[in-house]
Order: structure tokens, then sequence, then C-alpha cells
């Protein structure tokens, strides 16, 4: 998947140098596999660095911008022009290397990728969302070929129609013969005398357009949804590429996402605790924004009596549902007792009378119960020291 660099590292076209180098710092920290245990994060750090490389040279993305392949047949990972093949034929008389003549002008576009935050609810059951992108399109006024109303490519008399020119060098091993892409015409073995005024010979303009995607239930940060042939229209007016929404989920305020599974605490008193209580239970349906009676938005939550603090409660399937199956996750609810921290006079007198009902031993060692409690075990282990 070839994806466009400004949107992988989040920049416009117009960036300066300084503002790529921040841009991929900050995102090279954020997946970079030593910090980042996610299983994406590794794909994604190559994504960046990919990005970066191409973008903070500057003649790598001039070749971008123009829509060839920063990479490609002599670009920048051929060295200067030489390869195996131009060698062994240095070697074996010399031939002329078998060249792969003109490229097609038309060529598949580039793939785009797209952020879209959205909250914990709408990740968990689907949403529609209509989303703003900018990318290539077909030029309307010369539906792709790149020349002016009445006007057509011709041959480039550089290379004649080829594509490519050769390359002779002289060196001890004798005359080493190079084919490399025409400079005059790109490659594309012809040149456009009178180029389209609208998108200047390229075929393609840049435009803001709205796509409208359905996001499935079940996803998390770092899905990508896959809208096919909504990406870049390749040069020429090529077959477009694809467009890659990656979905961001932003905290929520009760719950915490475990796979698919949500978790929360609930902190209740000490009393309650004790004696037992309920508790109505927001559930996750509650942040969905639709009126349908049928929805279930919370629940009552049974407390026992003699419930202790780290004591878990599981509500089944009223989790995340599965991206990939009719599965669903739980709702697990950890209680947290609170012990007061201040009393008064009459509550501190209320709970000294209950510990000595109960038999139980304060830490002052005020009330002597008939059996030692943990304060009075502990006093002993160190005595016997």
């Amino acid at each position: 998947m070839s994806l466009d660099p400004y949107a992988v590292l989040g920049i416009d076209r117009d960036a300066d140098a300084d503002t790529i180098k921040k841009a991929y710092r900050r995102l090279a920290r954020q997946y970079h596999p030593d910090v980042n245990s996610d299983p994406g994060a590794a794909e994604r750090f190559k994504e960046v660095s990919h990005a970066y490389e191409v973008l903070s040279d500057p003649e790598k993305r001039r070749v971008y911008d123009l829509g060839g392949d920063p990479f490609g047949a002599g670009g920048f990972g051929q060295g200067p022009g030489f390869s195996f093949t131009d060698i062994m034929d240095a070697f074996f008389g010399g031939q002329q290397t078998a060249g792969r003549g003109p490229r097609p002008r038309q060529r598949r576009g580039q793939d785009a990728l797209v952020r879209l935050d959205l909250e914990l609810a709408e990740a968990a059951f689907g949403t529609t969302r209509e989303l703003k992108v900018d990318t290539a399109v077909l030029c309307s006024t010369c539906r792709g070929s790149g020349a002016a109303e009445g006007s057509r490519p011709i041959t480039c008399e550089t290379c004649h129609g080829r594509g490519e020119v050769q390359h002779v060098q002289r060196s001890f091993l004798g005359e080493i013969r190079t084919v490399r892409p025409c400079a005059a015409c790109r490659g594309y073995g012809e040149i456009i005398p009178d180029p389209c005024r609208e998108c200047a010979g390229d075929g393609r303009v840049r435009s803001r357009r709205a796509i409208t995607v359905k996001i499935p239930p079940g996803v998390d940060t770092g899905t990508r949804v896959q809208l096919s042939g909504e990406g870049e229209v390749g040069p020429g007016g090529g077959q477009p590429g694809d467009l890659y929404v990656e979905v961001h989920v932003a905290p929520h305020r009760i719950f915490e996402r475990d796979g698919l599974d949500l978790r929360c605490r609930v902190s209740i008193p000490m009393t309650a605790a004790a004696l037992g209580t309920s508790i109505d239970l927001p559930l996750l349906e509650a942040d969905l924004d639709t009126e349908d009676i049928e929805v279930e938005r919370s629940v009552t939550l049974e407390i026992v009596g003699g419930t202790q603090s780290g004591t878990e409660k599981v509500l089944r399937g009223r989790g995340v549902p599965s991206l990939r199956s009719s599965a669903r996750g739980d709702v697990v609810v950890t209680i947290e007792v609170e012990t007061p921290t201040k009393l008064d006079e009459r509550q501190e007198q209320l709970l000294r009378e209950l510990a000595e009902v109960r038999r139980e031993e304060s830490p002052d060692g005020r009330i002597q119960p008939a059996h030692k409690g943990m304060f009075g075990r502990l006093r002993d282990a160190f005595n016997q020291r």
C-alpha cells in the first residue's frame, strides 16, 4: 500500500522543512517499536519513516509532487544510474541494455490516509460520518490528458518516443552502456507542447471534497477503514488509489476499553459495603444519539453486604461488539470501598462501639478483645524477635 506522505505525517502540501521535521519526530516517538507495543505500531513507524524520507529530500519531494515515483527507475533507490545488468553487459560484449520502453502516462494513483476522531460509543456501536478530504482529482478541463483543448501530445525529439536514453561511459573495464528515463519527457516518450492551463499538463488538480464513511461496530484506535477508489487520481487520469480512514478513539469519562471489555471503577462508602446497596450504573449505550426506547441505557448493580474493596462485578455481554464476529465483551466493574479520613467525635465513638461489639482491636490498644486481632498478632511477631 503506497500512502500519501503528506497525509501520513498529517501536514499540508505546502509545509516547510521545519514543519515536516517536527511532524516526523512527533510521530516517530509515538510509534517507535521500543516505546509502543501495539501490534500496528511497527508498520505505522515504517510508514512515517518512508513519508519523511520522501518529503525531507527536496528532489524526491519534487518528483512526488509531479506525480512520479521518487524511488522508481532513474530515481533515488538505484544510485548514480548503474545496475548489475549494466556491468554484466560491459563484460559480455557491451550490448545495449534492454530498455523498458516509455512508461504509460496513465498510472494508478496514490492511496490516501485521513484521521477520524471518534467517541468510544461511536467506535463500539458504529457510526456514519462525513469527511472532508484533500486529494488529486481528474482535471475537468482536459479530462486527464494534460493537453489544452485542440492540442495533443507529440513524440519526444530527445528519445524519439522510447521514453529512455542511452548513456555510454568509458572505464578500465571498457564501455558501460546504461539506459535511463528521458529527462525531457520524464520517461513518457511524448511531450505536451500546449499543456492544459488548469492542471499545468498533469491531468489532475487538487480538490477538497466531502466523503461519507460508514464505520463498522467494534473499531479501535489504529483501525483503518478502506474506501476503494476514493484516493488520489493517478497521473494522466489514471485509476484512483484507495482512501484509508484511520480511527482514533477519545478517552471516556467512565469506561476504559480493554479489548472487547469495558472496565470502570465504582466507589462506595464503608457502610454501604458492609450493609449492601444498589447502584444505578450507566451503560455505554447512554452516549448514543438515539431515541430508541428499546436501547437499555443503564442497569442496577446489586452490592451485597460484606463486599470487599477490589471486588469485581461482571456484566456479561454488555461490552464492545467484535469487529469480526457476533461476540461481545463484558462490562467489568471494580468496587472500591472508601474509608473515611476525617471523623467527628460522634462518628469516632460509634466506630469504637462497633469495634467493641465485634470484639475487634484498634491500633491504639484501648479495646482489649478476647482474641487477638491483626494488630495484636503483628505486635507479638515483633516482640518475639
